[in-house]
């Protein structure tokens, strides 16, 4: 089990984010602490996505299943820098 610098146990606590979808790339989405705070995502990365569009507020607990993204990756990403980009699952094609 982690623990913050408090002792609290972090995995089960709840982490509030907000996803936003890239209008530049199909199927990618940016997952942010808080909305409209993006001081922590690199400008490059910003420019890539370009506008970004509010899809909606989600909260992260232990027991939260995502359809795209593994929830302990998102939460990782989220606490150790500030955002997590969701990229489009890859397509393959049989030969």
């Amino acid at each position: 089990t982690l623990h913050d610098s408090t002792g609290v146990d972090r995995i089960s606590t709840t982490m509030q984010c907000e996803i936003y979808r890239s209008s530049k790339k199909t199927g990618v989405y940016l997952y942010i602490v808080a909305e409209d705070d993006f001081s922590r995502v690199p400008d490059s990365l910003l420019k890539l996505l370009g506008r970004l569009e509010h899809v909606m507020h989600l909260e992260l607990t232990q027991e939260r299943t995502l359809a795209q993204a593994d929830p302990g990756e998102v939460r990782r990403n989220l606490e150790e820098k500030g955002f997590f980009l969701q990229l489009p699952p890859a397509v393959y094609t049989e030969m």
